[in-house]
């Protein structure tokens, strides 16, 4: 009996790895306005304590399914687990802007090397493509537990204790993964033990880096700007200096072979999709329920649990689905699910009900989000040859934080693209009465610092400027929306066309030879 539980066990540990790093991006989000007042910081130090952390998990992620491959999967992830633990712990006791922003770099590199080795883990540790898919399903509803609990942790947390006490919830939980995995988890590796591929790390990293940096810095340099156009540009060179390396060395980091096969590359996307609606959804919906709503951030965080417990019981059913009927039919499904919720978001008044269109679309889009989730996983985990999976797991990893920047990236500039030219328009008729041009370009920013002006207005106009800033939050929010469902209902076209039809597991004729290339 004891060993017929033991996958399970294994998978348990994982997810507890798996929470630890998913709630600690959520509990940052919640924790920025504390930063703000505590530390004094500017908005470009918040948006760098956030993508901090982002740059080098996504840059790094490479490096660590291939070392966790070649070295031991067990090994890696308890470096990662004791790594971020530690500077979770160093994170709690800084009181300067740049000692939090290390800190936060230091534990995203930290998660790099956590993320991959839980995925590798658990698709070493079944072997049957069903029950893999079913373990797969209950991995993913881990994110969905993480939502819950993230924002209202980080709430109630903040109302108690200082602003760095959010980082000492990751040491206990990370004491107790690292336990875990050290009395439950056995050690593997690849079973191909190969020279280490030193350059294609470096060119993978590098690339991945500009790219993930031209991604975050688009919107504040300008999509048009010269540090955007030359972070892209060195994205590409890098990344194809990569690619056609990996093709001729013996011993590549990863073959990108693999996206030859039309399952891999049909999962990648979806998996990029998928995480780049729900930050874009994360994105617009905090600022909604804060800004728009007043809610506090545990208030906001108590109702978008709705959204978490959708995704922590569907999940599993997405999995169970796509094992039976096949992949190709409930990803597509997902997608326009997502898109569909959506389009109905971008319906919504400032005033709408919570408990009707608000809750509804939430829990219609974390549904769409279940049916992706670990079916696209799987499929993308499914073709991959053992000395492949660390890496895989990697660039699946990737792709989701890749998305999940892009997401916020992209659904930001839509929206800033019509709420910044109507704050210029409400507010230009007083550039002659005291308001400053910066001051007016600091309101196009963000509602936030709209509404700070407003509050300067004289009293008989407060109303109607407000209003107006709501207006043009909601416009833009609307927008925003539908560019996210068109970006939803396009990818499950190409993922439809792509995804082979059966169930998950069954090979389709290019398996083996994708598989076995000459390099191996």
């Amino acid at each position: 009996m004891a060993a017929t539980h033991r996958p399970y066990r294994i998978l348990a540990v994982t997810c507890v790895a798996v929470l630890l790093v998913a709630i600690d991006n959520l509990l940052i989000n919640v924790a920025l306005p504390s930063f703000a007042v505590q530390l004094h910081a500017s908005s470009t130090s918040l948006q760098w304590v956030v993508d901090g952390y982002s740059l080098p998990f996504a840059a790094l992620m490479l490096a660590g399914g291939g070392l966790a491959d070649r070295y031991g999967r067990r090994r890696i992830m308890l470096f990662g687990l004791a790594a971020f633990t530690l500077f979770s712990l160093y994170a709690s006791s800084v009181h300067t802007v740049a000692g939090l922003i290390t800190a936060r770099a230091l534990m995203g590199a930290s998660a790099a090397f956590i993320f991959p080795a839980t995925l590798s883990i658990v698709t070493v540790t079944f072997t049957d493509a069903r029950q893999r898919a079913n373990a797969l399903g209950i991995w993913g509803a881990t994110v969905g537990a993480a939502i819950a609990i993230g924002p209202v942790a980080g709430g109630e947390i903040l109302a108690h204790f200082w602003y760095g006490a959010i980082f000492l919830l990751n040491v206990p939980l990370g004491l107790v993964a690292f336990i875990l995995v050290v009395l439950l988890v056995p050690e593997t590796r690849s079973p191909q033990r190969e020279r280490f591929d030193v350059v294609g790390l470096s060119l993978g990293t590098l690339g991945l880096t500009a790219l993930t940096l031209a991604i975050i810095e688009g919107p504040v340099w300008g999509w048009r700007g010269a540090g955007t156009i030359a972070a892209f540009a060195a994205s590409v060179v890098l990344l194809m200096s990569f690619v056609l390396y990996e093709l001729r060395t013996p011993h590549p980091l990863f073959d990108v072979r693999i996206y030859r096969h039309k399952a891999f590359t049909a999962g990648a996307l979806a998996i990029t999709t998928n995480f780049f609606l729900l930050f874009g959804f994360i994105f617009l919906i905090t600022q909604y329920f804060q800004l728009v709503r007043g809610y506090s951030a545990l208030s906001a965080g108590l109702r978008t649990l709705p959204f978490s417990g959708v995704v922590v019981v569907s999940t599993p059913v997405g999995a169970f689905l796509a094992a039976r009927i096949g992949a190709r039919y409930v990803v597509p499904l997902g997608l326009l699910t997502m898109a569909g919720a959506l389009t109905w978001m971008s319906t919504q008044s400032p005033t709408a009900a919570y408990l009707g269109p608000v809750v509804g679309s939430m829990m219609v889009l974390a549904l769409g989000f279940s049916l992706i989730s670990a079916p696209s996983t799987a499929v993308t985990m499914a073709v991959l040859a053992p000395h492949q999976i660390g890496s895989g797991a990697a660039v699946n990893e990737t792709n989701r934080e890749l998305g999940g920047t892009l997401g916020v990236a992209v659904i930001g500039s839509v929206f800033a693209s019509l709420f910044g030219p109507a704050i210029h328009h409400l507010f230009a008729p007083y550039l002659h009465h005291g308001l400053s041009t910066s001051v007016l370009s600091l309101a196009q920013s963000s509602m936030q610092a709209a509404m700070a002006v407003v509050g300067h207005l004289p009293a008989s106009l407060q109303p109607h400027a407000h209003q107006a800033v709501v207006d043009a939050f909601m416009r833009g929010l609307h927008r925003a929306c539908v560019v996210a469902a068109a970006v939803g209902a396009a990818g499950a076209v190409v993922t439809f066309r792509l995804l082979p039809a059966g169930q998950l597991g069954h090979a389709s004729p290019d398996d083996d030879q994708v598989r076995t290339s000459p390099h191996h």
